[in-house]
């Protein structure tokens, strides 16, 4: 049965990414089942494979002096921002269990907002074509960015729900100059529990996955991590 498993808030990005390499191998060899990890990271800025360098504004250093980390990771897009109040969601999911391939893939992950902000909050979200993610007029909600290794995929969306929006100023998120983002806090003109955003979260991905994620704790997770590397260890 697929699982979700709550990590917190403050997460390092970096100790999170090995994670989820991790997790990926188990998942590749059928050691687990699909698990989506649900955090709040440190602040830090992220560049995708196609990223440009130039979408950092301010040098590395007095990036790292103002809190942020800078890293570089496998997956699809370009800079984009994590933080205290923005719900991220990295899905370790075998895609074939899903549709016909990534692009359905993909589409689903846009699906999930689309639905959340329409049947919670009154909200009418949509996809554009030419930018990947989901926007709220021309201001942009949620980033997403995936990587699929041998079916599998890792990474996938950052939703902006109290996020600090001035933290965006560091980068141009994900490449596009002439757009705003936005958070569900702006919209909505308060501040939104992020436990109850994770709840209806939650549920919103089991309508759109078609499945019923098991809440499993950290520790169980890290368990079955901590097992799989003593055997391979071993062998």
């Amino acid at each position: 049965m697929p699982k979700v498993v709550d990590l917190g808030s403050e997460r390092s990005y970096n100790t999170i990414f090995e994670l989820q390499k991790q997790l990926l191998a188990l998942r590749q060899q059928d050691k687990i089942e699909d698990t989506l990890l649900l955090l709040e990271h440190k602040k830090v800025i992220t560049v995708g494979n196609s990223g440009n360098q130039e979408n950092i504004l301010f040098p590395k250093a007095f990036l790292e002096e103002q809190g942020f980390d800078v890293v570089h990771i496998n997956r699809g897009g370009d800079a984009t921002y994590h933080g205290l109040g923005q719900l991220v969601g990295y899905f370790i999911f075998n895609i074939h269990n899903y549709g016909s391939g990534v692009r359905e893939f993909f589409e689903k992950l846009e699906d999930i907002f689309i639905q959340f902000l329409g049947d919670y909050y009154n909200i009418k979200a949509h996809r554009e074509k030419e930018y990947p993610g989901v926007w709220v007029g021309e201001r942009k909600i949620t980033a997403l960015g995936c990587a699929i290794k041998r079916g599998v995929s890792m990474h996938g969306f950052g939703f902006n729900v109290n996020t600090n929006l001035d933290d965006f100023q560091a980068i141009t998120p994900c490449g596009i100059s002439d757009r705003e983002v936005t958070s569900l806090e702006r919209e909505i003109g308060h501040i939104e529990d992020m436990d109850q955003v994770k709840k209806k979260m939650v549920q919103t991905i089991n309508k759109v996955f078609g499945v019923n994620l098991k809440k499993e704790k950290e520790e169980s997770l890290m368990n079955e991590v901590e097992k799989w590397n003593k055997e391979n260890q071993i062998g």
